[in-house]
């Protein structure tokens, strides 16, 4: 788990995946890799769009559990809905946070937007001491928002700078989306912490190595700053966190700790076992569980 050997600042091409056959979208996957599974308890990150097409985002429901969901949209609108009776849509610069704990269902359908639809879907893996919780659902607008070196931060989640997200956290990380200025932007690491960033508009510059837009960056261990450069107005995604070293079995919506924590809770959402109560939506319908492999699935 946790960062890549080398003791570099690496860039990570995405994978493009297509999320569902109802759905015209295809996303950029950049975490989990082989070359980096998980910057501190961050273990997934997609980012889609930007894209014209209103109904692109369609997906129906599906189950989650051992984690959670962090919803962020650059433009567009995206309309939540879950198990536990939450209904809510998203706007740029709001965020949607959805703790699974033992287990929740959830959908999400893009809006008609005079904007086009673009934005991350990144999964934080719970620890032990939280991961047995009851299922709920967080919506936050009024978020932490200030200038540092020229650039403007936004922190989604956790501590950064001084100032601190409302969202519920369970191990100690960041994530906070950096617009630049005219002039490069330098912030101190948090010690102990691993970084990671995204590009989202622009080709940027960090720790002095180059990257292209949708290229997640892996910044080495051994900096004790983080500068970021590239054309004003660029938006960067910061994730950081202290490396998450308990056993992890991640596999399609679920993380538990061994295989047959995973298997159960595959067996439970194809029988519709009401860790995973049913809810009403504008999709229908619900998103069948894929085989599990023919070999055990084993921690990271």
């Amino acid at each position: 788990m946790g960062k890549a050997s080398e003791a570099m600042t690496q860039t990570i091409e995405p994978r493009v995946v297509h999320l569902t056959t109802r759905t015209g979208i295809s996303v950029r996957r950049t975490l989990p890799t082989r070359q980096l599974r998980t910057i501190g308890a961050w273990c997934f990150l997609d980012h889609y769009g930007p894209t014209e097409d209103a109904g692109s985002m369609s997906v129906a429901a599906h189950p989650h559990v051992g984690l959670q969901t962090v919803s962020w949209l650059f433009s567009g609108q995206l309309e939540h809905r879950d198990s536990v009776s939450s209904i809510q849509v998203v706007n740029p610069g709001e965020l949607n946070l959805m703790t699974a704990g033992v287990g929740i269902a959830h959908s999400e359908l893009s809006e008609q937007s005079a904007a086009p639809l673009h934005g991350v879907q990144l999964w934080v893996v719970l620890p032990e001491s939280a991961r047995h919780q009851a299922p709920h659902f967080e919506h936050h607008e009024d978020l932490p928002d200030f200038e540092h070196n020229g650039a403007r931060v936004r922190v989604l989640v956790g501590r950064l700078l001084g100032h601190e997200s409302p969202a519920a956290t369970y191990s100690p990380l960041v994530g906070a989306q950096i617009t630049l200025g005219d002039d490069p932007v330098s912030m101190p690491r948090e010690q102990g912490f691993e970084y990671g960033l995204l590009p989202v508009d622009n080709d940027v510059v960090a720790n002095g190595t180059p990257g292209p837009t949708t290229n997640l960056f892996n910044i080495d261990d051994d900096s004790e700053i983080i500068t970021i450069s590239g054309p004003a107005a660029s938006r960067v995604m910061l994730l950081g966190g202290e490396q998450f070293t308990e056993p992890m079995v991640m596999w399609w919506n679920f993380i538990g700790r061994n295989h047959d924590e995973v298997e159960q809770m595959r067996s439970e959402w194809e029988a519709g076992n009401q860790r995973f109560a049913a809810f009403e939506d504008r999709i229908g319908g619900r998103i069948p569980a894929p085989e599990l492999p023919n070999v055990p699935l084993k921690s990271r």
